[in-house]
């Protein structure tokens, strides 16, 4: 007889069964003694184990390290002797910061504040913060092969290791939410990479015993256990991502264990979604920093890596957007092959560059794109040497390079605009910063609209890398240190506060926000207009116009408008000579090349400061309502092609220097040959041709093979009027629009 009650129940158990299956089986709260692991295995890995002994598992567990991870581990010591050959400074570096982490921290040492290093000085959050992530951990490994493998290194680390799990058990860690919690996402990642790479490193040692061993396997299990646990959901953020790698590769590397799957399928679903919603469409890490950017493809490079050796499913979305971070540095890297500074970029603080080259040499290994072997090195940069095979090692011998073939370029989603001549070291670029980012901008800096550039193998305009822990963070992220232009004493950065974390970082509640007002490239000119609302609480409205003149100089236009007056600024960052300011500000560098900054319109006086023998020069406008700079970035490659100071008010590099006055405005127009660029202009004549604009504005003409060019230089839209003869037409003309007319 039907009995339709029964349905529910089955339905109820079915759902328990499916709850059953999607629960891991490995605790979070504890670390399982290692003669239980074999309870946690997948069935068919205990028939094939039969007896579960600690010997048996150890060696399994040996021999899953050889053909799961990076390298394998009998490579150990011919591969540190490749290392000492390669990487000889290396010692020196390893040792210091083994020796401060042994000075610091006792084996059996605390992790939960508050408490004491060594010496008795209270450790704070950010002490606290690096003994979790175990980075020095690595330096200590590194120290037992320096010292002829000496065991105490050993004892030290299993014996940290163990402190942990003591903590864990009685309770006493670290669980601040804000970051500096020990078991934390990123803690718990970070230090989960460097465990791995100890862990690896020591195999086959006699010092490290076969429970040590399984002891470090059953720690690495419960940390995996962990992260699972509490990431079940999506978290914007680096933190996040670097714990689910961590997880993406204990899924890999134990694959043998129950819960691995379910690590695999959480770690590989959520990452996916930080590659779609963290990687801008254009392909740019949504942090916009190229230190954040390099972290990112470390997190995900890690994971490919270990899912390639094992043959593990990876989405194509993955590879995608996994290709399109390396491949965005290749878009926005100096002529050098370095990159620009953007915004918290750490690794080299006071840097005017960054090095991608190690990245990129991952990403050719990857993908084998030429492109990439451009910037590839025939070395590794030494950490990389531990996350690479025999095999991949042996293909930088012969590196397939081309040179990339990307021109001035729009990253539109993230906001930087480059102006490139080209791929010669000696070759111009200039980027400009005009992205915020709409969730996260924690590491952007006070410098919309602000730009860098590189000329004749220099950074002519640098902006400069910062350290969190440095008290004067606050002064490198905002505005004084940035090529950006200025009211009064605003700083486009507001309300900046440090986190609670004392690591030293801090962010501003408050930044512009940009709006791109027009961008064109062509072969003669790029022309970028933009426009932010930095100034808006003074009643300024602002907007900037940078102009590439046939690769041979910039131009930038500083426009500022309101009813009240103001003092207006621009500030160049470098060691500027002001001999002949205000009008003209003059740097030179090592190889005798130089930058000249020159003024067109008249200003009132430079201003000097400087910080960390870093120094900037403010170019100042006083006392008045609506102003405008025209200000010529002019490098030059040796001294006689500079701007001759005596001839500089009425030309320079053979570009002529012309005004007059138009209704209540001086009209100032450069010239050289068939190209004309103007401001503040409503009338032009070329030839026989006239040319009226609707409104008063900024244009540049062009004359070639019986064509005109006209390129609106401006933030407004406007109808352009032509007049030849008998023949007229109009055509409206939006920001760095270009029309083309033919001429008769």
């Amino acid at each position: 007889m039907h009995k339709p009650q029964q349905f529910p129940l089955l339905k109820w158990c079915f759902c328990l069964f499916s709850l059953a299956l999607c629960s891991q089986q490995l605790p979070s709260d504890k670390v399982i003694a290692v003669e239980d692991l074999g309870t946690y295995l997948k069935k068919e890995i205990k028939d094939e184990l039969g007896d579960d002994t600690v010997e048996k598992l150890a060696a399994h567990f040996r021999s899953v390290f050889q053909e799961r991870y990076f390298y394998d581990w009998t490579e150990n010591d011919t591969r540190f002797e490749e290392y000492k050959s390669l990487y000889s400074a290396m010692e020196v570096s390893h040792t210091a910061r083994a020796q401060d982490h042994l000075d610091k921290f006792d084996a059996s040492t605390h992790w939960k504040l508050p408490f004491n290093y060594k010496n008795d000085t209270p450790i704070n959050a950010y002490g606290l913060r690096h003994l979790a992530r175990q980075h020095k951990m690595v330096d200590i490994a590194f120290l037992y092969r320096y010292k002829d493998k000496d065991a105490q290194y050993i004892d030290y680390f299993t014996g940290q290791l163990q402190s942990l799990n003591d903590a864990l058990i009685a309770g006493e860690y670290e669980t601040i939410p804000d970051g500096n919690g020990v078991y934390e996402a990123f803690r718990s990642g970070y230090r989960v990479l460097n465990w791995l790479q100890i862990h690896n490193g020591f195999l086959g040692e006699k010092a490290y015993s076969d429970k040590e061993q399984l002891t470090t396997v059953a720690t690495l299990l419960q940390h995996a256990s962990h992260l699972y646990e509490n990431n079940a959901e999506f978290k914007s953020g680096n933190h996040q991502t670097r714990g689910l790698s961590a997880l993406a590769m204990l899924a890999i590397i134990f694959s043998d264990f129950q819960d691995a799957n379910l690590w695999y399928e959480r770690a590989m679903s959520i990452l996916e979604q930080h590659l779609q919603r963290e990687i801008n469409e254009d392909g740019f890490q949504f942090e916009r920093t190229i230190h954040y950017h390099q972290s990112d493809i470390d997190n995900y490079f890690y994971i490919y890596q270990l899912a390639q050796k094992s043959n593990k499913k990876v989405s194509a979305i993955w590879e995608e957007r996994l290709k399109s971070l390396f491949t965005t540095l290749t878009k926005i890297a100096f002529p050098d092959g370095s990159a620009p500074v953007l915004s918290d970029d750490t690794d080299a603080p006071w840097a005017e560059k960054n090095d991608i080259s190690g990245t990129l040499t991952l990403g050719y290994l990857l993908f084998d794109d030429p492109e990439m072997g451009y910037f590839a090195k025939s070395t590794v940069k030494p950490k990389y040497l531990w996350n690479l095979s025999k095999e991949q090692l042996g293909a930088l011998k012969d590196i397939k390079a081309t040179t990339p073939q990307v021109g001035s370029y729009a990253f539109e989603d993230t906001g930087y605009y480059i102006m490139r001549e080209g791929w010669n070291d000696q070759d111009n670029m200039l980027v400009i910063a005009a992205g915020l980012d709409a969730d996260k901008p924690d590491h952007q800096h006070g410098d919309m609209l602000g730009i860098q550039a590189m000329a004749n193998g220099k950074v002519v305009l640098p902006n400069y890398q910062v350290r969190y822990s440095l008290e004067d963070l606050e002064l490198f992220k905002n505005s004084m240190v940035k090529n950006v232009a200025l009211v009064d004493e605003e700083l486009q950065g507001k309300q900046y506060t440090s986190n609670k974390g004392g690591s030293g970082f801090g962010k501003f509640k408050e930044l512009p926000t940009p709006k791109v007002l027009g961008w064109n490239a062509n072969a003669t000119a790029d022309v970028f207009i933009g426009s932010h609302d930095g100034f808006e609480n003074i009643g300024v409205s602002y907007t900037r116009q940078v102009i590439n003149v046939e690769n041979e100089f910039w131009i930038v236009k500083d426009n500022f408008e309101s009813k009240a007056l103001h003092t207006y600024k621009q500030v160049w960052q470098g060691h500027y000579s002001s001999e002949h300011s205000p009008a003209l500000l003059r740097a030179t560098f090592d190889n005798g090349s130089g930058l000249d900054i020159l003024q067109l319109e008249a200003i009132d006086t430079v201003v000097t400061d400087d910080k960390r023998g870093k120094e900037w020069s403010v170019v100042q406008k006083a006392a008045t309502d609506n102003f405008s700079f025209v200000t010529v970035l002019y490098p030059f490659a040796t001294y006689d092609k500079r701007i001759d100071e005596q001839s500089m008010a009425s030309k320079f590099a053979g570009w002529s220097i012309s005004t007059t006055s138009e209704t209540q405005n001086n009209s100032t127009t450069l010239s050289k040959d068939d190209t004309k660029i103007s401001f503040a202009t409503s009338q032009l004549t070329i030839g026989e041709v006239i040319i009226d604009f609707s409104q008063e504005g900024d244009v540049m003409t062009q004359v070639e093979n019986d064509r005109l060019f006209i390129t609106l230089l401006s933030d407004k839209p406007t109808t352009v009027t032509i007049t030849q003869g008998k023949q007229n037409i109009s055509q409206p003309l939006a920001p760095a629009a270009r029309l083309e007319y033919k001429i008769k």
